[in-house]
């Protein structure tokens, strides 16, 4: 706990959001008591982030394993929405294994390198062959029931949850073992919601041609365009996130962010849109379920990590 508190980047970030938070909802009390303006939608968005962003201070707060076991609880509740969206949740054993992957790559987050040469937290190795383990062991499933006829789906399914889902998303998990974890975790759960905020302030304002109508009627080109330039600005005006980040690392991050972010979104847009249903759960008010607010991450976290550790190093 001390390590955050003593952090100026965890001190920072904490001071900004607490204080959107505080402006975010004067402003709305202002304009429903002196304006008398109907903010009912925008306060059930309000709560909504009221609820979301203690949970992720108090994981970083009180340390790495906390914030290891954090993601991977969310990354769990995440696939069950998708399990029970999609049909997959009436197959215990594929579902079972699913978890039982997503809870692997919690634990080889949180476990030191068995390298003994390395002297690090987190077990990178194995993170990047858990896929193939989860992998062969979801097809086997079906061999061990002696079972063909409708095992198709359940298998895809159950691959597309762990390693999009679980796997994906587990490398903000990861992340937690960075030298600068407070840096790049904190600004990727800033980062990633503002650009969806972008895109959708942008879309409103200048919004004309859709962008993908079949897939988010509400998407246009407008909005894609702003927030991949909000996105592409933002790290050069927080760059006390990345101490190691040169010009190329900083175009990158924007490049991931604004771009990966609106992917993320669209991806699970198409399994929504697929499937019929407008949001994967109803978990928190104002937002949906988990999946519908990690969706962006999903895409990003992989994509950041691996830029990250080649051009800085995680250690």
């Amino acid at each position: 706990m001390s390590d955050a508190l003593h952090n100026p980047v965890f001190r920072i970030y904490f001071a900004v959001l607490m204080g959107l938070l505080v402006f975010a909802g004067a402003l709305l009390a202002i304009l429903r008591l002196a304006l008398h303006k109907n903010v009912d939608h925008a306060w059930k968005a309000y709560r909504g982030w009221l609820i979301m962003i203690p949970p992720v201070f108090a994981a970083l707060l009180i340390g790495r394993l906390a914030t290891i076991v954090f993601f991977t609880a969310v990354a769990i509740g995440a696939f069950i929405e998708f399990a029970r969206a999609t049909g997959l949740y009436r197959d215990w054993w594929m579902t079972s294994i699913v978890i039982l992957g997503i809870t692997a790559v919690g634990v080889v987050s949180a476990i030191d390198d068995p390298d003994p040469a390395k002297h690090v937290h987190g077990w990178y190795g194995m993170l990047m062959a858990l896929p193939v383990y989860v992998v062969a062991a979801i097809m086997m499933i079906p061999i061990l029931r002696d079972r063909a006829k409708g095992q198709l789906q359940p298998i895809a399914l159950s691959v597309v949850g762990f390693v999009y889902i679980g796997w994906m998303f587990g490398h903000l998990s990861f992340l937690a073992n960075a030298k600068n974890a407070y840096g790049y975790l904190l600004y990727l759960l800033f980062a990633v919601p503002l650009n969806d905020i972008a895109a959708f302030t942008f879309g409103r304002a200048f919004g004309k041609t859709k962008m993908r109508p079949n897939i988010s009627p509400n998407k246009t080109w407008a909005g894609s365009i702003g927030a991949l330039a909000v996105s592409m600005l933002l790290p050069w005006l927080v760059r006390f996130s990345f101490p190691g980040f040169g010009t190329t690392e900083l175009i990158l991050t924007g490049v991931i962010v604004g771009i990966g972010g609106q992917l993320g979104d669209l991806t699970i847009s198409v399994m929504k849109r697929d499937i019929g249903i407008k949001d994967m759960g109803a978990v928190i008010e104002g937002h949906g379920g988990v999946l519908d607010r990690v969706d962006s991450l999903i895409y990003v976290a992989p994509l950041f990590f691996h830029m990250a550790r080649y051009f800085a190093g995680l250690s």
